[in-house]
C-alpha cells in the first residue's frame, strides 16, 4: 500500500500541529491563570467591526479549518480510502460507533437536564491531536493504522458539521439562508461548466459565508459547502482543489488552530475541580470521551467485520483498534467548539472546557500507552516518506 503524496503532506502537518496545539494550550492556561489573565481574557472580547475577536475566530477563521477538512473529505471520497465502498465501510463503521456510544452515555447522564443539549460534545474527535499523540511512535505504526484514524477523524467530523447544522442551529433568518444556499447552487453550476478560476470561488464563499452568518446557521459550514463546490478534477497536481488543499494545510496546523486555542482554553482554575468533575455533564463528556469512544470504534468495527461487512485492514490488529479507539476519545478542538454552541451559560462552558482538556489528555496517554504495547517492530514496512508512485 503506497502513501501518496498529498496523504503525507496532511499527516505530517497535522501531526506537527497536534504538538503546537499542546504548546498553545498550556500558555493560554499559563496566562489565564496568571496577573495577566482577566486582561488576556477581555482581549478576545474586543470588538472588531462588530464582532468580537473570538466570534470572528470561531466564525471565520474555523471557516477555512472546515474547508480543509471539506476539501480532505471530497479527496478521500473521490481517490482515498472512502472511494473503495467496501473498504470505507471500516472507518464508517468505527466513526458511527464514535459517535452513538459517547452520546448514549452523554444522553444517559443528562437526559432531561438543562445541559442534554451537550450531547454533541463527546461525539468529536479532534485530528490534529489524535495524529499528534500517534506521531510519537514513529515508524512503529503502519500506515494502515494512519489511514484509518484519519479516516475515522474525518468522518467524525463530517458528523459533527451535520450535527451543528441541524441540531446547534437556535433562530432561522430564512432570507439569509436562501440566499447562502442559492451561492453555493452557483457555484455548483460553475463547477459543472468547468469554470476553473479559484478567485470565483473564493469569492462566493466570503459571499456565502456572509449570509450563512447572518441566517442562524453556524457559518463554518460555509467551508464544507465551498469545498464541494471547488472543481476536483481526477485530483491530480493541476486540479484546483489540490492546490487549495496544499497551500492551506500549514496555515491550519500552524495558525488557525493554534489561534483557536489560544482562544478558547483561557479557563481559569477555581473552585473544587472534584466537584466539576462530578457534575452530570461533566460525567457525560469525560465518560463519553475516555470510554465511550474506544468501546463504540472497537464494538462496531468487530461486529461489521463479523458480520463480514467489512475486512480488517492490513497490518491491524484489534488492540491496534482499541488503541486508535482511545485516541479517537480526545474530543479537544471540536468538542470545544461544539460547547460553545451548545451552552449559555459561562461556568458551565468554562468547566466544560476545562472536562475536555481532561478527558483528552487522558484518552490521548491511554491511546499512546496502548498503541506502544500492542504494536510490533515487525509492522515497520512502510514509513510516511515513501515517494508517491
Amino acid at each position: 500500500m503506497k502513501a501518496t503524496k498529498l496523504f503525507n503532506e496532511f499527516f505530517e502537518s497535522e501531526k506537527a500541529g497536534g504538538l503546537v496545539l499542546i504548546a498553545c494550550t498550556i500558555i493560554s492556561l499559563a496566562i489565564a491563570n496568571s496577573i495577566y489573565g482577566v486582561d488576556y481574557q477581555n482581549f478576545f472580547q474586543t470588538k472588531f467591526t462588530g464582532l468580537t475577536i473570538e466570534h470572528w475566530i470561531n466564525d471565520g477563521l474555523m471557516a477555512i479549518f472546515f474547508l480543509l477538512i471539506g476539501l480532505e473529505l471530497e479527496r478521500e471520497i473521490y481517490k482515498g480510502e472512502l472511494s473503495n465502498f467496501k473498504d470505507a465501510l471500516f472507518p464508517i463503521f468505527g466513526a458511527l460507533g464514535g459517535l452513538l456510544f459517547p452520546a448514549g452515555i452523554y444522553f444517559l447522564f443528562n437526559y432531561g437536564t438543562a445541559t442534554q443539549s451537550g450531547i454533541g460534545i463527546p461525539m468529536a474527535t479532534d485530528i490534529a491531536f489524535a495524529l499528534g499523540i500517534l506521531s510519537l511512535l514513529g515508524n512503529k505504526v503502519p500506515l494502515q493504522l494512519k489511514v484509518f484514524l484519519t479516516a475515522l477523524a474525518i468522518i467524525d467530523d463530517l458528523f459533527a458539521i451535520i450535527i451543528i447544522a441541524i441540531f446547534y442551529t437556535k433562530t432561522l433568518i430564512f432570507t439569509n439562508l436562501f440566499i447562502a444556499l442559492a451561492i453555493f447552487a452557483l457555484l455548483l453550476v460553475l463547477n459543472r461548466m468547468k469554470v476553473k478560476n479559484l478567485i470565483i470561488y473564493l469569492i462566493g464563499g466570503i459571499v456565502m459565508w456572509y449570509f450563512m452568518l447572518h441566517s442562524g446557521v453556524h457559518a463554518s459550514i460555509t467551508g464544507v459547502l465551498l469545498a464541494f463546490a471547488i472543481p476536483f478534477g481526477n485530483g491530480d497536481k493541476k486540479s484546483i482543489s489540490y492546490g487549495l488543499q496544499h497551500f492551506l494545510h500549514k496555515p491550519v496546523a500552524f495558525i488557525i488552530l493554534p489561534i483557536f486555542a489560544l482562544a478558547n482554553t483561557a479557563i481559569v482554575f477555581s473552585g473544587e475541580i472534584s466537584q466539576t468533575l462530578s457534575e452530570s455533564y461533566s460525567l457525560g463528556i469525560s465518560l463519553g470521551l475516555i470510554v465511550g469512544k474506544p468501546l463504540g470504534i472497537f464494538i462496531l468495527t468487530f461486529l461489521a467485520v463479523t458480520l463480514g461487512l467489512c475486512k480488517l485492514p492490513k497490518n491491524i490488529n484489534w488492540k491496534s483498534i482499541f488503541g486508535v479507539g482511545l485516541l479517537g476519545g480526545i474530543g479537544f478542538t471540536m468538542s470545544i467548539f461544539i460547547t460553545l454552541l451548545a451552552f449559555d451559560n459561562q461556568d458551565i462552558i468554562n468547566n466544560s472546557k476545562l472536562v475536555i482538556l481532561i478527558a483528552s489528555l487522558t484518552a490521548g496517554i491511554l491511546g499512546l500507552l496502548t498503541l506502544k504495547l500492542s504494536l510490533k517492530p515487525n509492522l515497520q514496512e512502510e514509513i510516511l516518506n515513501e515517494e508517491i508512485h
